[in-house]
């Protein structure tokens, strides 16, 4: 009896080694992915405005890795950010010329709102600038409940080039007036005199506008080589500027809806291509002259290149 029973208890170890072996062998093999996770390289010295910029001192060195390398593993906000701005740097780059600013000061509005005409931060800044009310009626922009030019990007960025060029002659440095953009220009001029320096990244500051240059010079690198960051792009894949045609209103509009149709587009079309219009009329009793888009089509890749001033840093995978 003892003996059938050894028997039997290692015949069911057996039957169950068995199936425990044939059920992994069925199990695929795991494979390690193949991904790669390095922190980038940091040189010696990176340029801004036309200004060397030394990177070699550990503070300098930790606070551009830090930006460079979130930029480069925020994939999906640093794509977007690279084919929004084939859109709008042929709008925003002769301004930057016309109004004397250096055009590094592009990587400013990409780390403000990634190229979204739409963005709109929990402080209530908008636009591809994200001003505050406040600050945009000091520097000539209309915002009320009908129209908020903030989010009418050559507007914006001409606004945006009077705040900076006012902050450059305050300081005589292009960095300081990047760093007022954030933080706001008696910030900086005050913290500059209570603690004795000269320049903002010498500044004991709270986080946000303490990292904020580095993040100007950290998207400034990856769209200067997206490829040496993991960004592939091909041309197709670039959000393309989309012809238009200009029509100049003096006049009070009651209904865009029924104007937009007028115009052969649907309202949306009037909405995305105009998002300053805030509202579903357009007020107008001081006969103020308003620019207003229409798409001439809605295909993205049709498009009137000799409208454009284009500025291709080498964004595009050639196939």
């Amino acid at each position: 009896m003892k003996r059938n029973i050894r028997f039997i208890a290692t015949l069911t170890v057996c039957v169950i080694t068995w199936f425990v072996s044939s059920c992994a062998a069925e199990q695929p093999q795991r494979v390690m992915p193949d991904v790669e996770h390095r922190t980038p390289q940091v040189p010696d010295k990176v340029s801004f405005a036309g200004k060397d910029i030394d990177l070699t001192r550990y503070d300098m060195y930790e606070r551009y890795e830090r930006e460079l390398t979130t930029a480069c593993y925020m994939h999906s906000t640093t794509m977007l950010t690279i084919k929004r701005a084939n859109r709008y740097l042929p709008v925003i780059v002769p301004i930057l010329k016309q109004q004397s600013i250096p055009l590094d000061f592009i990587y400013l509005a990409a780390i403000e709102s990634a190229f979204n005409p739409l963005a709109y931060s929990p402080a209530k800044a908008a636009g591809i600038w994200q001003f505050m009310a406040s600050t945009a009626r000091q520097y000539g922009l209309e915002v009320n409940e009908d129209i908020d030019e903030r989010y009418n990007v050559e507007k914006a960025t001409i606004a945006a080039c009077k705040y900076l060029r006012n902050a450059y002659k305050k300081y005589g440095s292009w960095v300081n007036a990047a760093a007022a953009y954030n933080a706001g220009t008696q910030r900086i001029t005050d913290e500059l005199d209570r603690q004795g320096v000269d320049e903002a990244f010498d500044l004991h500051l709270v986080q946000e506008t303490s990292r904020y240059v580095f993040r100007i010079l950290a998207i400034k690198e990856v769209f200067a080589a997206p490829q040496a960051y993991g960004f592939y792009l091909t041309e197709r894949q670039l959000y393309q500027p989309i012809a238009t045609r200009t029509v100049e209103v003096d006049t009070t509009i009651v209904n865009l809806a029924t104007w937009a149709k007028e115009q052969g587009i649907t309202y949306k079309q009037l909405k995305e291509f105009n998002p300053w219009l805030r509202s579903r009329k357009l007020p107008n009793k001081s006969g103020k002259k308003y620019k207003i888009l229409i798409p001439l089509t809605d295909d993205m890749y049709y498009t009137d290149k000799r409208k454009y001033n284009t500025f291709d840093p080498n964004w595009i995978v050639k196939q």
